[in-house]
């Protein structure tokens, strides 16, 4: 009798000892839990999420205030705007809308480049935009008659390029043609400074290509701001032994000048920074 009783008090100490074990691991697989939550949740505040109009200043158009529809990049200064906006902009201007830079003398359009990259941002950023603008260019075509463009097709349905027709695109091209305009090629020879004339860097850039309309006011202008002179340093420009005067065009010296003013076919003016007379 007494034997039984030891032995049901020993297996119900044993089937106690059980019980315990088990809460103590479901009570470690909560904690587990709960410290994985937290470090979810913890995950999640560090990856803040941020309202679209704080991206405004960099994925709209300066000059219409909507989003970038085939934005494209200044070269020299770097600003972007929508395709069509610089391009109507630079009919009356050669001027960043920007930061007011000459972006070119005679054919500022040479100095823009697409920004596909930055395009696709935008498209991933703001919602339907993409679609809405393929809509409006279908329309657009389609309202009057027109052929419609082949990257535009259908707002319903874009096609994918074959493989190979996409390695074939991304072949770099292997001829550079130079735009009929700028037919005139200059050497700019700096010969030095007169003595007071400090703080000027130096001309890195003494080879350019420019159109014969330019006038020799154009290559003033063109040093001045690459070598960020002052308004108190003048510019003289001569060609030979001959002081050329501002309102000369490129080609009116080309051809009065002759070949004695050209080197390996190209025009070669040289340059002094003086003092202006008192």
């Amino acid at each position: 009798m007494d034997g039984t009783v030891g032995r049901v008090v020993e297996e119900g100490s044993t089937r106690g000892s059980f019980r315990t074990d088990a809460s103590l691991s479901g009570g470690d697989e909560s904690r587990d839990t709960d410290h994985n939550q937290r470090a979810h949740e913890q995950h999640h505040d560090d990856e803040r999420s941020l309202p679209l109009r704080e991206f405004y200043p960099y994925i709209r158009c300066a000059l219409c205030n909507g989003f970038f529809i085939d934005a494209t990049t200044i070269t020299e200064c770097l600003h972007t705007f929508c395709k069509s906006c610089i391009v109507k902009h630079f009919f009356y201007s050669n001027r960043c809308p920007n930061c007011s830079i000459v972006v070119h003398q005679t054919q500022p359009l040479y100095s823009i480049r697409p920004d596909r990259q930055l395009q696709d941002i935008v498209f991933k950023m703001v919602p339907y935009l993409e679609e809405d603008e393929r809509s409006r260019i279908y329309a657009f075509y389609k309202h009057r008659g027109l052929d419609i463009p082949k990257p535009v097709a259908s707002p319903a349905a874009y096609p994918v390029k074959p493989l190979q027709r996409q390695k074939k695109d991304m072949l770099p091209q292997s001829v550079f043609t130079i735009p009929s305009e700028l037919d005139v090629s200059l050497m700019l020879e700096f010969v030095g400074a007169e003595e007071g004339i400090k703080n000027y860097k130096p001309l890195e850039r003494k080879y350019v290509r420019v159109s014969g309309e330019a006038t020799v006011r154009h290559v003033e202008l063109f040093i001045r701001r690459k070598m960020e002179l002052s308004q108190n340093c003048k510019v003289d420009v001569v060609c030979g032994e001959h002081l050329l005067q501002q309102c000369q065009s490129l080609r009116e010296v080309c051809n009065t000048m002759g070949k004695n003013a050209l080197q390996d076919g190209m025009l070669v003016l040289h340059f002094g920074l003086v003092l202006p007379a008192q």
